[in-house]
């Protein structure tokens, strides 16, 4: 079991992103969630995580699980975070940017995120993120750095129970 969250907010053709202070993803656009209590279930902290960061209840919307995005890092440190898109109304009220304690929170539209050599991202976004907005399966994502880079993506097909 993964110990993280991920949570993309689409709103149109946005996403609700987290510019982070902090490392290991520092400066870069992220979606939103956090560290999995041990009492909570994956769900649950993304749930939490969403409404401690954003405010926003995403409980009254669809929570859709897309699967995990795993990697290994200077072929040592392996890990993983559980990964979920909720869909809001298109005329969702909610103005930014908005300074949190965790960053900056601000809509982006998904062809600027996706855009070739977008650095503000960080290397694997690019590979999984029009796989979790346009897929309707759950995948492990599976991604290899080297030195910060991005060496190699996977994506495999989860069965519906199974997340790793």
């Amino acid at each position: 079991m993964y110990k993280q969250t991920l949570c993309f907010i689409r709103r149109n053709d946005e996403l609700l992103m987290l510019n982070r202070e902090n490392k290991p993803t520092q400066g870069l656009w992220n979606g939103v969630g956090g560290k999995v209590d041990s009492d909570e279930t994956p769900l649950e902290c993304v749930i939490r995580e969403v409404m401690e960061e954003t405010d926003i209840n995403i409980n009254t919307y669809e929570v859709i699980d897309k699967g995990v995005i795993s990697w290994e890092v200077d072929d040592s440190h392996i890990g993983g975070l559980y990964v979920y898109l909720v869909d809001i109304e298109d005329n969702y009220d909610y103005p930014t940017p908005r300074k949190i304690d965790e960053g900056i929170l601000d809509w982006k539209k998904i062809t600027w995120l996706l855009e070739d050599k977008n650095f503000g991202v960080g290397e694997m976004m690019p590979y999984f993120l029009p796989n979790i907005l346009n897929q309707n399966e759950k995948y492990n994502h599976f991604c290899v750095l080297k030195n910060a880079k991005l060496m190699s993506y996977e994506m495999k097909k989860l069965e519906s129970n199974k997340l790793a």
